[in-house]
């Protein structure tokens, strides 16, 4: 449903904001200058493709586009893991959790999943008749 479109910008706007300004407050007194600059870059990427979704939703209301529809979930799902396994990683020293060596081989994944989403939305737009 196009609806979910939207939500899931505004899920992704919202907590990329949060963890933006916890990462600019409370993380900058315990994180290293470079685990800092891998947290911000999560924090881009979020923000960044939460506005993406915007204009996906835009674009699927307007043109019923099926490559639309795809790329705007692989758009979402590749944030959640590109971002999210960024967190993860800069946290874990924090987190004291040694489980989390598996979210290494994530970032790629959600960074592939990205790509996809840019592709379809590529292919979306070449078939646009208008």
């Amino acid at each position: 449903m196009i609806k979910n479109i939207l939500i899931k910008a505004a899920v992704l706007g919202c907590i990329g904001i949060v963890l933006g300004a916890f990462g600019a407050h409370a993380l900058k007194a315990v994180l290293t200058s470079e685990q800092l600059v891998s947290f911000n870059t999560g924090v881009r990427y979020q923000i960044s493709h939460a506005i993406v979704l915007l204009f996906m939703f835009l674009l699927t209301e307007k043109y019923n586009s099926k490559q639309f529809e795809i790329a705007s979930k692989l758009i979402f799902w590749g944030t959640i893991l590109f971002s999210g396994s960024i967190y993860i990683l800069t946290l874990k020293n924090i987190l004291g959790i040694e489980l989390l060596k598996f979210a290494g081989p994530i970032t790629p994944i959600g960074g592939t999943l990205l790509i996809g989403g840019w592709l379809y939305l590529l292919i979306g737009a070449i078939k646009l008749e208008k």
